[in-house]
């Protein structure tokens, strides 16, 4: 049995989650959301690597973490050297799934509608020089769209919370891909907007929706058959609850509990590293 962390500053993981529990499940989970620092789009690349690295080093220790998921674009870009040079556990990071979308759109493409990719993502994720990257290795010769929002976060974590989606002011952000001149498939670049999969679909109709979850339930079910990763053979017990974190207990995340309780997760604890304090007075 392994025990699993995913890791975000929001609830987005939990779409990670889903994939993952599906292929690898009897494991222990556990899922630590960073409320306090929510979102991270906002914060200073040193201030986010310096508050990332000090959760990690204490919740691992805690806890006795095999390996960890980083299911947030933002967090991956920027953290994953610090923590991997920190800490001796596998850590999965996300990327938008340009690759399989790519491969995807070129199988569908027709003469009257060409293959067309669109990335809708946060702005810092459409915006990095890794996502051109991305882009240029595996779809040179596609059209690929972006929209960069973060109204979007926002949308997942209230409807989480039981507040309802914005379907008007969803079909607004979405509508310079709306008609014949939209994309054919739809990354969704962000692991919180897999959550709102059907209201996009409501949408965008026409559009095929692909995120990152599959690839790192992969990934992961991959690293655990490694050699290096020991683990107890024992299996979690059947309806062995997943264990679930935050660090500020407001209302809102005791709100958002529920959806999580729902999946199979434990109630909510607060998890406070003690740099914390220091973090909020820089």
């Amino acid at each position: 049995m392994a025990n699993i962390l995913i890791f975000d500053s929001g609830m987005g993981g939990l779409s990670v989650y889903r994939e993952l529990s599906k292929r690898i499940p009897a494991q222990q989970y556990l899922y630590l959301f960073d409320n306090a620092y929510f979102p991270y789009g906002e914060l200073s690349e040193p201030r986010l690597v310096a508050r990332v690295v000090e959760l990690f080093s204490t919740f691992v220790k805690q806890h006795s973490v095999d390996i960890a998921v980083i299911a947030c674009n933002t967090a991956s870009t920027y953290v994953l050297p610090a923590l991997r040079a920190q800490l001796s556990i596998p850590i999965v990071g996300v990327v938008p799934a340009i690759k399989p979308a790519a491969e995807y759109s070129r199988q569908h493409q027709t003469l009257a509608k060409p293959a067309h990719i669109g990335l809708l993502a946060t702005p810092g994720t459409i915006s990095r020089r890794y996502t051109a990257e991305l882009v240029q290795s595996f779809a040179p010769d596609i059209q690929v769209s972006m929209l960069g929002t973060t109204e979007l976060v926002k949308m997942a974590e209230d409807k989480l919370a039981g507040l309802p989606v914005d379907i008007k002011r969803l079909k607004q952000i979405l509508a310079p891909w709306s008609g014949n001149r939209g994309p054919d498939t739809l990354v969704l670049g962000c692991t919180h907007f897999p959550l709102l999969a059907t209201e996009i679909n409501q949408c965008l109709p026409q559009v095929k929706l692909i995120d990152s979850g599959a690839a790192i339930a992969r990934r992961v079910s991959y690293l655990l058959l490694q050699p290096a990763c020991t683990l107890s053979q024992e299996l979690a017990p059947e309806g062995k609850a997943g264990l679930l974190f935050c660090t500020e207990l407001t209302k809102k995340a005791l709100q958002q509990a529920r959806a999580f309780k729902k999946e199979g997760f434990s109630e909510l604890n607060c998890f406070e590293p003690n740099l914390n304090k220091l973090l909020k007075e820089q």
